[in-house]
Parts: C-alpha cells; sequence; structure tokens
C-alpha cells in the first residue's frame, strides 16, 4: 500500500509539470525563472527535445551563465537520444573541439551517417572528401601568397578556394541573412558603417566543412585556428557598401589580422580599398586576401584603413574571418 501511495504521489507531480512548449513561451514573456525550472524537469527525465533546449540555454548563457562546457554535454545527450539538431550540433562540435574534445575521424563518421537523410549533410561530407587534408582535417597544400604592399601588410593567395567551395559558403549563408549589425551600448543596432546583409557561421552551426575552410584560412594567415572569429558571409547588393573604417580592435586579445574570401567575381564595383595608400583589390573567385592591422612595431597601423565600395551592377558575396593575437572566447 505504502509504494502504492508513492508512485501515485508521483504520478501526480508529473501531471502538474506543464509541458515544454509552456517553457518557451514563458522564456518568450521574459518569465526565465520559470522556463528554466520547467526545462529542467523534462531534461531531468531525458526529454530529448529538452536537453536540447537546456543546452542551447548554457551555450548561450540565456538567462543565466554561460556555460559551454556543459552546454555541449547536454548536446551530447540530447545527440544520444535522438534529437535532430543535437546530432547535428553535437557532431559540428566534435569536428572543431569547441568546450571540449576534438575528434575529426568521429565527427567525419557522424556526418557520413547524417548524410543519408540530410542533402546539405551530404554535401558538407562530400566537400571535405574533395579537399587535400591531413588526418587532422588541415590543409596539405597553401597556393604561393602575392604581396600586394608592405604599409599596410596586405597579401593575395589565388585560388585557394574551390568554386564547390565558395558556392557552399554562399548556400550556407542564404537563409539567414540578416541586415549587418554592431554593439553599441550594450546593443545592436544597424552598422552605419556597412550597409550589406550578413550571416554568422557560429561555432554551433560550424559545419566540419566549414571548419575545415576556417583551418585554411588559419594555415594562410600563420595563425592557429583557435584564433579566428567566427565565419561571416557577407552580401552587397547594388549600391551597398562598407565605408572607410578600420578592423582593429585594442582589447586584451587584440584584434590584428583579416582574411577575405571573394566568392564570386561577376559583379562591378565593390573593390576592396585602402584608401590612404590607393591600392584596391578585387579577387577572383576564391582568392583570399589577407591584411594585418599591425605595424612592425607590433602597434595599429593607421594605414591599415579600408573600405569596400559600392557595388555597381550584380551581388558580390565575400567571407570575412577576423584573427585575434590568442585564441578567441567570445
Amino acid at each position: 500500500m505504502e509504494s502504492r501511495g508513492v508512485a501515485c504521489h508521483t504520478c501526480s507531480m508529473q501531471q502538474s509539470v506543464p509541458p515544454l512548449t509552456q517553457a518557451y513561451a514563458l522564456f518568450q514573456a521574459g518569465q526565465v525563472a520559470e522556463a528554466l525550472e520547467i526545462v529542467q524537469y523534462h531534461a531531468h527525465a531525458e526529454d530529448a527535445d529538452a536537453l536540447f533546449t537546456l543546452g542551447d540555454i548554457y551555450w548561450r548563457g540565456a538567462g543565466i551563465p554561460q556555460d559551454l562546457a556543459r552546454g555541449r554535454e547536454l548536446f551530447r545527450r540530447s545527440s544520444d537520444a535522438g534529437q535532430p539538431m543535437g546530432v547535428r550540433a553535437y557532431t559540428n562540435l566534435l569536428s572543431s573541439g569547441i568546450a571540449g574534445e576534438r575528434d575529426w575521424d568521429r565527427a567525419l563518421g557522424r556526418l557520413a551517417v547524417e548524410s543519408r537523410s540530410d542533402f546539405l549533410r551530404k554535401q558538407m561530407l562530400e566537400l571535405v572528401r574533395a579537399m587535400d587534408l591531413t588526418a587532422s582535417g588541415d590543409p596539405i597544400a597553401i597556393p604561393a601568397a602575392e604581396r600586394l604592399s608592405e604599409r599596410p601588410d596586405v597579401w593575395l593567395f589565388r585560388t585557394a578556394f574551390t568554386t564547390a567551395e565558395c558556392e557552399f559558403l554562399r548556400l550556407l549563408a542564404e537563409p539567414t541573412y540578416e541586415r549587418s549589425i554592431v554593439a553599441i551600448g550594450g546593443q545592436n543596432v544597424p552598422d552605419p558603417m556597412r550597409t550589406s546583409d550578413g550571416s554568422t557561421i557560429h561555432w554551433l552551426i560550424e559545419d566540419p566543412a566549414t571548419h575545415a575552410i576556417n583551418r585554411r584560412l588559419a594555415a594562410l594567415t600563420r595563425t592557429t585556428v583557435q584564433q579566428g572569429e567566427p565565419l561571416q558571409i557577407l552580401r552587397y547588393r547594388p549600391g551597398q557598401q562598407y565605408y572607410p573604417h578600420v578592423d582593429w580592435l585594442d582589447e586584451e586579445n587584440r584584434r590584428v589580422t583579416t582574411a577575405l574570401i571573394y566568392l564570386n567575381d561577376d559583379y562591378a564595383g565593390g573593390e576592396t580599398a585602402f584608401v590612404k595608400t590607393g591600392l584596391t583589390v578585387k579577387g577572383r573567385k576564391g582568392d583570399v586576401l589577407v591584411f594585418h592591422s599591425f605595424g612592425r612595431d607590433n602597434q595599429f597601423d593607421t594605414m591599415s584603413e579600408h573600405a569596400g565600395l559600392a557595388v555597381r551592377t550584380g551581388t558580390k558575396y565575400l567571407a570575412s574571418r577576423w584573427i585575434r593575437e590568442r585564441r578567441y572566447t567570445p
């Protein structure tokens, strides 16, 4: 009789817990503590969607202190429970090693399984298999560099990326373009300097193919992949431009280098112009432009000021990666 009473009490508790969908509504209403309690309850019961949701909360620090390692572990558990977004997220994190171990072979094995039912994941796998990589996913060779300027220090790597790789990055970004924004006073507002549309390939969606591309950019810039900020895909339509600016950030971990992949060349205008020297560059599809924001004294070089000139006709696509002095953590 006693055990039956306990069982009935447990059933009553379970029936009183709101469904996970109510937690989403509470989050939207700003009632984070109440929403989190519901999500935690369902995650404790190994609900796949709740595990992923809780992982995303910790990953982003949504209403609680950010904890990437805990978020990653919850993504793993959601993946084990068969949550589709959790499966893809954990594969991505395995390939990059963000917030935990890196296992390139295991990531590719998982990607091969995912590719059987997901066309985009199949494209990623085919792209990686076409790359000339080491066992750890690094490029075996990189093209020779052509120095365009000593000050600022500017280099061009011709055909560093294939047509297929350029088209893949454009495809990846297409559903997620937003007006380029900038953080001012703790708020994200439309970037007054850049009128383009942008898509950020942040860590959670940095798939194995994109990660291999980032490792090639690291090789071209003679840095480690961990020093790079998330890759951005930029789209400039006629009339859109990036006004004269500098990429340098004088923070504790300074932003010192920029790498640009030209994803197409069938447009007019849109040159990358170094405004104080007169150097203008319009790369061909697959070319990479690398320049440094520091001079020989390792301090900010004012000559690195540059602009993305207005596109006259067509649409310009560009992949941009800013690189820090040391490992980057947002």
